[in-house]
């Protein structure tokens, strides 16, 4: 074998040469002609109080662009139905790689969707049940609850041998969906009582339900489909003129000459509102849902969602629906006992993925778990499962607070995968808060040094001990640990929750006291959800305010959500003698030339629209005469261009002195919202800026106990102290506040902590501790016991 002396001296590749990803003049949102250097095949943290600008750099700005490039490589009819990106006001953005977003946004709330379906575990599961089961059934759709079985037969017509030949054919397809629930699980039942009052006629208003007044198109069907007699008491129907009004199936009639589809009550009902996700509902047909449809349990399925034929077919004793309803840790278990050489490859992937939701801390979900019942957290970490075991390398990962719902002790786990996903050499760019997170950064990137208008400036890039030495608000406040209480305050009175089983809860009992700060804390998983949102009794006086995204499209604004703009119009009218709805941009007052948006968007098919700003309004989105009335000076626009502070101090003296406003301003700033102005689009705010403003509005609720879900996500370390003071002031109020939280300063700054676990799933759903935070730190009795007591420094 030759061998080489004369060795050159390695000269680097000029491939080689490309290891940044380079951001200048980045300009979307409230950045500031941002420009950054990152490094590549490293993790760069982003940091800085909410609103400074970490989401605007990462996923509007770097993210956004990667995709839209990869975009454009399509086709222009693929790229028709692909969500259309448009470039971002940027410079120069240079060394991108693809990006793969792994955001907080809820799962699909469809009833179909599983955590076995968005996994592809419930996929492989199939292939293995028709391989395997016995006995056998048929192939994977089989076992798919969203495939029906469906048999015909008829004729079909042939070319053969230069003539046409008709034949008759059978066909069957075999689902396994369940023909009662389809595939649902639950089956409605509707109190008919809450549909229409029987004593009256269709004429006279007998339904009850919304939108279905008799002036409207409803009414006009009602009246002229000829079914029955709209004068008729709804109590003298016939059965048969009832079964048209109630069940009737799509049938085409003609009213006024027009011809139009009637179809009965119930089904249109279970089209139009029980198809969407509940909480997408508007909150008057939310209420009628919640009034008038019972869901129970699928009687001929047991809330399976499976056929009889799906459920017959087993490997070992154990059915299809028996394998998703187990806890994931067991499930593999199961897997594992499985030794079939013929399906080795699926096993071994299988296994895999069932292994990668144990590593992630999420081995205490069943696949059966609907997906629309995730935390935001739950939901990040189930889209992570999908890049664990990925081939691909050099790309670039970015994750929005990965650690959010998670306890201390599943924040290191979290760690190790983000660093395993950097050593196969990829990019790893991650948001984030919380300390023990930010440790582990190769770089640091902080933004602020405040927040919206004050914010969309790097404040430091550099490493984490330039950070802790750089004296920024996050540099400073990186070390800080807040103290046990010296003293904590005495209950008031209890709530009593009694023999709570809800999810993995074991028959618990539990006083929560009244009148102080109660933190209910725990492992992921451990039951703290549903012990504080499942179990306390109805009627007990709850407001509660959880992590459910915010509802609403680009013309709602901070004023509109919170009902600030109702007070502020009235002011306007009275101070001008004119109509409160001129002072509406989606009203009477609107611009006629962009309607109201302040934009007008221009739809450019399979390319990304474009806004331009409106030259009739130029932005300010009212009619030229509307802006001529005032109120203390400023035109409604104006106002409306305010910040929480500027116009907590306009409207608390003065000509423009308007209580009602000046109360829900002092609530937006008591939440820290004082920088926001009153008309931003609530699409452009960030993730902790939605928590605090839906905060804000249920402040004003009359409800003596307050239950907050994580109110610390999307928080930055500086932030979490006012928090805490806005919970003491609700607290010496008279209010009563449960606080669900894995936040180790709000913890040490309970008055009386409630600890769920030990473990989680089927290890948890005990209380594990009950007692102040100075007795669960002395005891170290727990995880969380151990991990306070570390952050305390006891």
């Amino acid at each position: 074998m030759a061998t080489r002396t004369d060795e050159q001296p390695s000269v680097p590749h000029v491939a080689d040469s490309h290891d940044l990803i380079r951001v200048h003049g980045a300009r979307v949102n409230n950045l500031k002609d941002v420009s950054v250097e990152l490094p590549k095949r490293r993790l760069t943290v982003f940091t800085g109080v909410s609103g400074s600008g970490k989401s605007s750099l990462v996923f509007d700005t770097i993210a956004a662009e990667s995709q839209r490039l990869i975009n454009e490589t399509y086709s222009a009819f693929i790229q028709g139905f692909m969500p259309t990106l448009a470039r971002p006001e940027v410079d120069v953005l240079d060394g991108l790689t693809t990006a793969i977003l792994v955001d907080q946004r809820r799962m699909g709330a469809d009833p179909r969707s599983t955590v076995g379906t968005a996994t592809d575990a419930n996929a492989m599961l199939r292939i293995l049940f028709s391989r395997l089961g016995q006995p056998h059934i048929g192939s994977p759709q089989a076992f798919s609850f969203n495939v029906a079985s469906i048999s015909g037969a008829g004729a079909v017509t042939l070319e053969r041998g230069g003539k046409t030949v008709k034949e008759r054919r059978d066909f069957n397809i075999t689902g396994g969906m369940c023909p009662r629930c389809e595939g649902r699980g639950s089956v409605t039942d509707f109190d008919l009582s809450q549909l229409y009052d029987d004593g009256k006629s269709l004429n006279e208003g007998a339904l009850t339900i919304p939108g279905y007044s008799v002036d409207g198109w409803y009414g006009r069907i009602f009246s002229g489909c000829g079914f029955f007699d709209p004068d008729k008491p709804i109590r003298e129907f016939t059965k048969k003129e009832l079964h048209d009004l109630l069940y009737k199936e799509p049938t085409k009639i003609k009213v006024d000459n027009i011809n139009l589809t009637y179809e009965g009550l119930i089904p249109k009902i279970q089209k139009s509102f029980l198809s969407k996700d509940v909480d997408a509902l508007q909150p008057h047909i939310r209420a009628f849902v919640e009034r008038a449809v019972t869901f129970t349990a699928c009687p001929d399925c047991d809330g399976t969602r499976l056929s009889e034929a799906a459920r017959s077919s087993k490997i070992k004793g154990i059915n299809i629906a028996d394998a998703c309803a187990m806890q994931i840790t067991d499930l593999a278990e199961w897997v594992r006992g499985l030794d079939e050489p013929s399906v080795a490859p699926l096993l071994g992937k299988l296994l895999h993925t069932l292994d990668s939701f144990v590593e992630i801390g999420l081995g205490y979900l069943s696949l059966e778990r609907p997906a629309g019942t995730l935390s935001g957290g739950e939901a990040q970490r189930v889209k992570m499962i999908r890049h664990l075991g990925s081939s691909l390398t050099d790309v670039t990962y970015v994750f929005d607070e990965p650690t959010i719902g998670l306890h201390p002790h599943d924040i290191q786990r979290m760690n190790r995968l983000l660093l395993r996903l950097r050593d196969k050499g990829n990019t790893v760019l991650v948001v984030e808060h919380k300390p023990e997170a930010i440790a582990i950064a190769d770089h640091v990137v902080d933004l602020g040094p405040g927040a919206g208008a004050a914010g969309g400036t790097v404040c430091f890039e550099g490493t984490l001990e330039g950070l802790r030495a750089s004296g920024t608000l996050t540099g400073r406040h990186l070390d800080d640990r807040a103290d046990l209480k010296e003293k904590v305050r005495t209950p008031t009175g209890t709530l009593e929750i009694r023999g709570a089983t809800a999810n993995n809860l074991r028959d618990v009992d539990v006083d929560i006291p009244l009148g102080v700060l109660v933190v209910v804390t725990g492992v992921a998983g451990s039951g703290k959800s549903s012990l504080v949102h499942g179990s306390i009794p109805a009627g007990a006086d709850v407001v509660s305010i959880d992590q459910g995204a915010i509802r609403g499209s680009r013309r709602s604004n901070p004023a509109t959500y919170t009902g600030l703009l109702d007070p502020i119009r009235k002011a306007f009218a009275k101070a001008n003698g004119v109509k409160p709805a001129l002072f509406s941009a989606n009203s009477e007052g609107a611009c006629p030339g962009c309607n109201g948006a302040g934009v007008i968007y221009t739809d450019l098919a399979m390319m990304a629209g474009v806004a331009t700003t409106c030259e009739e309004c130029e932005g300010k989105r009212f009619q030229a005469s509307v802006l001529e009335y005032h109120l203390g000076g400023r035109d409604i626009s104006e106002v409306l261009a305010m910040s929480v502070t500027e116009a907590a101090e306009f409207f608390g003296a003065g000509a423009a002195r308007t209580p009602a406003a000046h109360a829900i301003l002092g609530r937006l700033s008591d939440v820290g919202l004082g920088y926001l102005s009153l008309g931003q689009p609530l699409t452009t705010l960030s993730g902790g800026e939605r928590q605090r403003l839906k905060l804000a509005t249920h402040m004003a609720a009359d409800g003596g106990v307050y239950v907050l879900d994580e109110p610390t996500t999307g928080l930055h370390l500086a932030d979490v102290e006012q928090l805490l003071g806005l919970l003491d002031r609700l607290v010496d109020s008279g209010k009563s506040v449960i606080v669900i939280e894995h936040h180790q300063a709000v913890m040490a700054h309970a008055d009386w902590i409630i600890d769920l676990g030990p473990g989680a799933g089927h290890d948890g759903g005990r209380i594990v501790f009950e007692g102040t935070p100075a007795d669960l730190v002395a005891a170290r009795s727990t995880l969380t016991g151990e991990h306070l007591a570390a952050y305390v420094g006891r």
